[in-house]
């Protein structure tokens, strides 16, 4: 039985990709590790915790004992690394978090699965997620190709660009088999409330102040996170060891026109006049370093592997907002304590 470490497995894109490989592959042993922050919840597995090729360890990237005795135990055959800090927000904030996660975290991973597999690399893989704001920014034209140079401008992207190229560095130096992907915004079920769209479809519902950053024209390509897993599945079985793939949406969206969309979306669903809540947008103080415009180029994916986006942005929003509005109890759990004091200190006083 191949077993597969997939850590970050009870975040968001995670539990999707977790789910997907439990489903699809019961001749694989499939291990969650997570730290359990405050983006990780347990309850999005729930439909498949008890699954016999599936197991949940509680730990933390960043420990590198504990990393290296967890491969000595369980002599992982492959490795699928997406835990990571990942709102812009908090890595301004505290960007020493990002630094010793996304860094730190990743390298730990790297010297285990090197130490591990030094005497036999067939069948092995280290898949690193990484994202399109490792690049930087882009005008009003032009996409992001993998071989686009990295400019990133903030400490959560400079920190990913830095993950990144210690991957490669571990392959170019080490031999280590290792492949890469980066990917555009996601959205959909289970998505932590911080990030723009659960937020903004919580907010809706509760009357509450719509926090737009600037003007909202800032451009982003929005990928469907269920669509993100299957595209992480072909590029894991079927990638040339050491390439790297763009996964992106072909879903660009200026901000502001992208909220106006989810209120007349969420307005129609709760029976209101669509368009009436645009009266909640409330336009705060621009985000230092803020990317104007992202736009991904996936078409090597497509060509060479595949595979394609299976919904169109219409779609799936109409999923996720449904889904959102049918599961208050989860966003209430998610939307209390800590969350609303960071919420607070993000929003509050703009």
């Amino acid at each position: 039985m191949k077993k597969i470490l997939i850590t970050g497995g009870a975040g968001f894109i995670g539990s999707h990709l977790i789910r997907l490989f439990v489903n699809k592959y019961p001749d694989y042993q499939i291990y969650n590790l997570d730290k359990l922050t405050y983006a990780g919840n347990l309850e999005n597995l729930k439909d498949i915790e008890k699954m016999p090729n599936y197991k949940f360890i509680l730990g933390d990237i960043v420990d590198g004992d504990f990393i290296m005795n967890l491969f000595k135990k369980e002599s992982f055959d492959g490795v699928i690394h997406l835990a990571a800090e990942s709102h812009v927000d908090r890595s301004i904030t505290n960007p020493m978090e990002f630094i010793m996660t996304n860094i730190v975290g990743t390298v730990n991973l790297l010297n285990a699965a090197k130490y591990i597999w030094k005497d036999n690399l067939e069948g092995k893989r280290f898949y690193h997620v990484s994202t399109d704001e490792v690049y930087g920014s882009l005008g009003d034209t032009g996409f992001f190709y993998e071989d686009t140079a990295y400019a990133p401008h903030s400490p959560y992207s400079a920190s990913k660009a830095s993950s990144d190229h210690l991957v490669r560095a571990y392959h170019d130096t080490f031999g280590l088999p290792i492949i890469i992907s980066n990917c555009s915004n996601n959205y959909g079920q289970n998505q932590f409330p911080e990030k723009l769209i659960p937020l903004f479809i919580n907010n809706i519902r509760h009357n509450k102040p719509l926090p737009v950053y600037g003007k909202g024209v800032n451009v982003r390509d929005w990928l469907y996170v269920v669509d993100h897993a299957s595209a992480i599945d072909v590029i894991y079985h079927n990638g040339p060891d050491g390439e790297t793939f763009n996964i992106g949406g072909h879903n660009e969206w200026k901000n502001i026109d992208l909220i106006k969309v989810l209120i007349k979306v969420v307005d129609k669903k709760l029976g209101r006049e669509p368009g009436s809540s645009e009266k909640l947008i409330t336009y705060v103080t621009d985000r230092a370093g803020h990317d104007l415009r992202y736009a991904i180029d996936s078409s090597k994916l497509q060509n060479e592997l595949g595979w394609t986006p299976s919904l169109q942005f219409e779609e799936g929003i109409e999923k996720t907002v449904d889904w959102y509005l049918e599961n208050q109890q989860w966003l209430d759990n998610v939307t209390s304590g800590n969350y609303k004091k960071y919420y607070d200190e993000m929003y509050g006083n703009r």
